[in-house]
């Protein structure tokens, strides 16, 4: 047994839930399919921190990296018409949106932000210190090709309507930054509109900030090419470029503002707790995602009762067995965590019904009729799960929660079970989600239920101190491109929504104490 799964027993955990690891499958050799070169197309601006990484890399796994350098127009280009390389780094969001709009892109790992400065020769001989001094008619000037580089799109940018006018007195146009570096640094030019970032890899030159310049901030990012042969490969070395005791190190070295991504691991490992609803929905899916990153996610599929019940026995978040990950039934089982999950989007929804067996032999069309004598019926445990915490609600505003109990024989951490008994003809009806139910529907009828809270919302929530919270993030976006797997097993869609605070998610009024309608 893994040790991960015996201390999880022994805390109670594993009544009623499942344990599952999702991993990458290893091919025959041993090999993880990472371990081919890898080639990158990078803005000629990021060219010294990036060979300086790629040789480390190639020191420490024996992996090469192919570099192909040039402004981000031309590289753009070169995307669509070759189809093929494993990486893109990009110097600014406008050249990761063109790529992700051309499908040329999948994953983007944020790298390093950096910004427009006037470039100057040491000790600023000229006294530059705005766009408006370059214009002056004695001043040589060399910008990038905006055609061709970021760096030319945002200085066209800051100078706007004024665009033209300059770019007719500029002295040279060339289709790289580190091109007008050069021609600064040999004297060429008296100034010239870098990144903040090229400017400390160049001898003899300074940053002046400009105002309506420098405060164009631009992301540069780390982006999977749809083309790779590879992710795994792609992505092992994504995640050493931007991890912060590997590649983002370099670039700190280089005077880069990095935005540190995980801490580096070969082959990282995530733990995810979700309710039992969504497992028909994402099993397949975390597989894949596991595949796809060279990861190891252990998930573990319980009642949300419980699953919060874990978490705050756990005082220390960094606990390894401290979830990364909590995909909830319903938003009710969040604030129990919300200090530990601070935000989260809610992705799906689905029903809350009555299910009986096909034909409905006992007639159940409401509530009510689930008071009725000699009914045998099914609920889920309202300590250990949403849908039993909602059914309580449901049963106790409604006024029916002492009559419906009296038929209970049966109560269970997750609804699965419930669906079983169903089917094994131990219950004569069970309150489930519509999603259980969609797993046998050709066996079962569905009822649905009146009321305001007969509606889960499942939201997808990331730890705020996790060591893997970007892999997080980015098994985020790919629950997203899955829409339809979700929808397939009978959720509705709602993911397209802004992020919830979790702090400001309020219980309904069903789903308090003092909602009852029995006096008794």
């Amino acid at each position: 047994m893994k040790p991960f799964l015996a201390i999880f027993l022994a805390l109670g955990l594993g009544i009623g839930g499942l344990v599952v690891v999702h991993q990458q499958q290893r091919a025959g050799g041993g090999g993880d399919g990472a371990d081919g070169p890898v080639m990158v197309f990078c803005a000629a601006g990021l060219k010294k921190p990036v060979v300086a990484i790629a040789e480390r890399y190639r020191k420490e796994f024996g992996i090469e990296v192919q570099l192909q350098y040039g402004g981000t127009g031309t590289l753009l280009s070169q995307l669509r018409v070759a189809k093929r390389g494993d990486l893109f780094i990009a110097a600014d969001d406008g050249a990761v949106e063109a790529a992700r709009s051309g499908g040329s892109i999948a994953e983007v790992l944020p790298l390093c932000i950096q910004f427009p400065v006037i470039a100057v020769k040491a000790g600023n001989p000229k006294g530059i210190a705005s766009l408006d001094d370059l214009m002056q008619a004695d001043l040589r000037v060399a910008v990038a090709n905006p055609e061709a580089a970021s760096i030319g799109k945002s200085t066209r940018a800051a100078f706007g309507t004024r665009w033209e006018k300059f770019a007719a007195k500029v002295t040279v146009m060339k289709p790289t930054v580190t091109e007008l570096a050069a021609d600064l640094t040999l004297g060429a030019v008296d100034a010239a509109v870098l990144w903040n970032s090229t400017v400390p890899q160049f001898k003899g030159i300074e940053a002046v900030k400009a105002a309506g310049l420098s405060d164009r901030v631009e992301n540069v990012s780390a982006c999977v090419l749809t083309a790779t042969a590879s992710p795994p490969g792609a992505l092992k070395f994504a995640r050493y470029l931007v991890a912060p005791d590997k590649g983002a190190e370099v670039f700190r070295e280089k005077g880069f503002l990095v935005a540190e991504g995980d801490q580096w691991s070969e082959r990282p490992q995530m733990v995810i707790y979700s309710g039992g609803v969504n497992r028909p929905a994402i099993e397949l899916t975390l597989d894949e995602f596991a595949e796809r990153e060279g990861a190891e996610l252990t998930t573990i599929f319980n009642g949300c009762g419980i699953l919060c019940a874990a978490m705050k026995a756990m005082t220390d978040t960094q606990e390894p067995r401290f979830p990364d990950v909590y995909f909830a039934c319903d938003l009710c089982f969040v604030p129990p965590v919300a200090d530990v999950f601070p935000e989260v989007t809610v992705l799906t929804e689905t029903e809350i019904g009555i299910v009986v067996p096909r034909g409905n032999p006992k007639g159940v069309r409401t509530l009510v009729d689930l008071a009725e004598p000699n009914l045998r019926l099914g609920l889920c445990n309202a300590e250990q799960s949403t849908l039993g915490h909602m059914t309580n609600g449901i049963l106790r505003s409604s006024g029916l929660e002492k009559a419906v109990r009296a038929n209970v024989a049966v109560e269970v951490p997750t609804a699965d079970f419930l669906i079983n008994q169903m089917r094994a003809g131990a219950l004569d009806a069970a309150i489930v989600y519509l999603v259980n139910y969609k797993l046998q529907e050709e066996h079962l009828d569905f009822v649905k239920i009146s009321h305001e809270g007969a509606r889960a919302s499942q939201p997808f929530g990331v730890r705020a101190d996790s060591e893997r919270r970007h892999l997080a993030n980015r098994l985020l976006a790919f629950f997203k491109s899955k829409r339809s797997r979700f929808e397939e097993s009978g959720f509705t869609w709602v993911g397209d929504g802004a992020p919830l605070n979790s702090a400001d998610i309020e219980i309904p009024r069903w789903l308090r104490a003092d909602s009852s309608d029995d006096d008794e």
